[in-house]
């Protein structure tokens, strides 16, 4: 089989110019390299998109039936009222004969028609179904974006966690090979049965995020101090990947999303297992930890939620990341000598944040376990050598 060059040559031998012979060679390239240049939409697996693309499909066909209809009658007029064929250019100004206003007013009824009856008519039903979010719901999952990860609630189950992306840094640097779902992949998966319809809360704890995924058809704004709601009853079990689409920051390309979905049975497992995870978490505030525990559990969660405004190395991006290796706040006093919470001390940053800032409060999504233990690191690694160390249980009391 010839290749491209030499189509084009072929076709300029035979006297075509240099764009006729690049259609004549692009007319002849395979199937199959004509499909790498094909787009469309992912397969719908949701009602919503299904519907989406049935009506993306409607409206393409009128637009495409319009288009046509409109440069024919555009291209017929140019040739056949061309002035070298004898036409002289008509004498008038304004709507000034029934002609013409039948000229204005015609198309003018048919674009009517065809916005209001065949596109407005299935859109008005496509958007109802979309914000119907309450009838028939069979659970709620509740979605809160924050800079740059998304925190995940069963309010049913009682399951709370939060999902980081997990692609290595290693491949983002391109110092390593990328991986099948690079930028796409998480260490906590969003967990949904198939069949059910599940009714999606959403919001934000800094800025503006969306939580989309394609296949869903959903894209929703999470918007900091309001509540935003969508819905979605997965038909196909499988995993489904999707990422934040507003622009909310350094890390935006860095906020993935993914749902598996599965059978109920399988499904009421999972909620049985993260209950037992989740209760194991509560359980291990109450005994005493050794330094090292805490320091292989606390460099475990500051790569996880910590390193990517930090750094892996703890210097941080000053000023808006400030540097932990060799920070006054970091290797300030852990507590009062009550043992009691001082204000804009290591433990309180950690804990509550700082306003204004990009420094967010992990008291919420963080357990007492992972606070302990990511402070404790802080404090005896990234260049800091303190000593000293903060057990889950004295977290516990300082809420």
């Amino acid at each position: 089989m010839k290749t491209t060059d030499d189509t084009i040559r072929q076709g300029k031998r035979r006297g075509l110019p240099g764009i006729a012979a690049l259609l004549m060679a692009v007319s002849m390239l395979p199937a199959t390299a004509m499909a790498d240049y094909t787009w469309n939409f992912p397969t719908p697996v949701t009602p919503i998109a299904r519907d989406t693309l049935k009506i993306h499909n409607e409206f393409m066909i009128i637009i495409g039936v319009l288009f046509a209809v409109v440069f024919a009658i555009m291209i017929y007029s140019m040739i056949k009222h061309r002035k070298s064929v004898g036409h002289q250019a008509a004498k008038f100004s304004g709507p000034t004969g029934t002609v013409q206003w039948i000229w204005a007013l015609v198309p003018f009824g048919i674009l009517l028609f065809i916005d209001f009856v065949l596109m407005g008519i299935p859109a008005y039903h496509a958007v109802i179904d979309m914000e119907d979010t309450k009838t028939k719901a069979d659970m709620v999952l509740k979605v809160t974006g924050l800079q740059w990860k998304w925190q995940y609630e069963y309010p049913e189950s009682g399951i709370k966690f939060i999902s980081n992306m997990s692609t290595p840094r290693e491949q983002i640097a391109n110092k390593d090979a990328k991986g099948e779902h690079y930028l796409l992949e998480v260490d906590n998966e969003v967990v949904l049965p198939v069949g059910k319809k599940v009714r999606i809360l959403l919001t934000a704890t800094d800025v503006i995020h969306t939580w989309w995924v394609p296949q869903f058809g959903v894209k929703r704004d999470a918007v900091p101090g309001f509540l935003r709601e969508t819905w979605v009853k997965i038909e196909e079990p499988g995993v489904y990947r999707g990422q934040c689409a507003e622009l909310c920051g350094k890390d935006h390309g860095f906020m993935p999303v993914v749902v598996r979905a599965v059978p109920e049975p399988e499904y009421a497992a999972w909620v049985e297992k993260k209950k037992g995870e989740q209760a194991a978490a509560a359980a291990g505030a109450d005994r005493a930890w050794s330094k090292d525990e805490l320091l292989a559990k606390g460099k475990e969660v500051y790569e996880a939620q910590c390193a990517v405004c930090h750094q892996p190395d703890g210097k941080g991006m000053p000023p808006a990341f400030p540097a932990l290796a060799g920070s006054k706040m970091v290797n300030g006093p852990l507590l009062s000598p009550e043992g009691k919470l001082l204000k804009d001390s290591h433990v309180d940053r950690v804990l509550h944040g700082k306003e204004g800032t990009a420094m967010q409060a992990f008291a919420g999504t963080l357990n007492d376990v992972e606070l302990a233990a990511v402070i404790t690191y802080e404090r005896n690694a990234l260049g800091n050598s303190k000593g000293d160390l903060i057990q889950p249980a004295q977290i516990k009391a300082l809420r």
